[in-house]
């Protein structure tokens, strides 16, 4: 497959490692910064994105940026109606209106939290467990998670999605907290914490709490290639099942929806 990159950072690199790796070719590196990049561009000049991805010949677009240009990067590219995986994070509160112009113009965005498999089989883990654990009322549940000092957003799109797993049972947490408590916190409130330091590349926490004991359960990254592998692997499946007419052009897809 011919796929082009959209963000050359750290990640960026490793992607493309791993698809070189898997038989892939890679006909552009875009970047704003990346000396090395194929293809450099103005910052917010979106429209020179979609350009070259257009004449790199690419079947599909991978795009790790920054919460900043994921926007404009996204609505660039859509119209040009290759299948897009999006791991920039941030972006939760727009999904709605980008979902809407997916529509609009046949373009199609698989986007998720975290691309890693182990992360992915987390999130059920998580979800199993909080199914248990919810009819324990002496046991309350919180989330902590770390990453290194060069992440934009915080908490994480993983943070909040290990978050969202969490209330499918415990409906009573109707609210995510992702700031410091200032006073007692209620008992509506899901507490998402967050740290930002070193070179972590991720390690993510719930906790169930109760008089006697604490139950923890964890996933840590040992390194990015975990994302960068699981990216390449959901570009190629989004692009089958597209030509297969498992999935339809013009809609928004998460990880469930190409891996269950």
């Amino acid at each position: 497959m011919k796929i082009a990159l959209v963000g050359y950072g750290k990640m960026g690199h490793m992607i493309e490692q791993c698809a070189k790796r898997a038989g892939h070719e890679v006909v552009a590196t875009i970047d704003v910064y990346a000396q090395d990049a194929s293809v450099k561009v103005s910052e917010n000049d979106s429209g020179a994105v979609a350009r070259s991805v257009k004449s790199s010949g690419a079947e599909g677009v991978i795009e790790f940026t920054h919460p900043s240009s994921v926007i404009e990067n996204i609505k660039a590219i859509l119209p040009l109606q290759l299948p897009l995986v999006v791991g920039t994070t941030g972006w939760n509160d727009r999904y709605k209106e980008i979902a809407e112009y997916a529509k609009s113009v046949g373009g199609t965005v698989m986007t998720a939290g975290n691309f890693s498999i182990g992360v992915n089989m987390f999130y059920k883990i998580v979800e199993e467990a909080a199914r248990i654990m919810h009819d324990y009322k002496d046991y309350d549940v919180a989330t902590w998670e770390m990453h290194h000092n060069q992440k934009a957003d915080s908490p994480s799109g993983t943070a909040l999605e290990i978050a969202r797993r969490i209330q499918l049972s415990y409906s009573e947490k109707s609210e995510i907290v992702t700031d410091s408590f200032h006073q007692r916190p209620s008992q509506n409130q899901l507490h998402v914490s967050s740290t930002r330091c070193g070179n972590v590349p991720g390690t993510h926490k719930v906790f169930f709490d109760g008089t006697a004991d604490t139950i923890e359960l964890t996933h840590t990254a040992r390194s990015r290639e975990g994302f960068a592998v699981g990216a390449v692997e959901s570009l190629v499946k989004l692009s089958s099942s597209l030509k297969t007419g498992k999935l339809s052009k013009g809609n928004l897809y998460g990880w469930d929806d190409l891996f269950n």
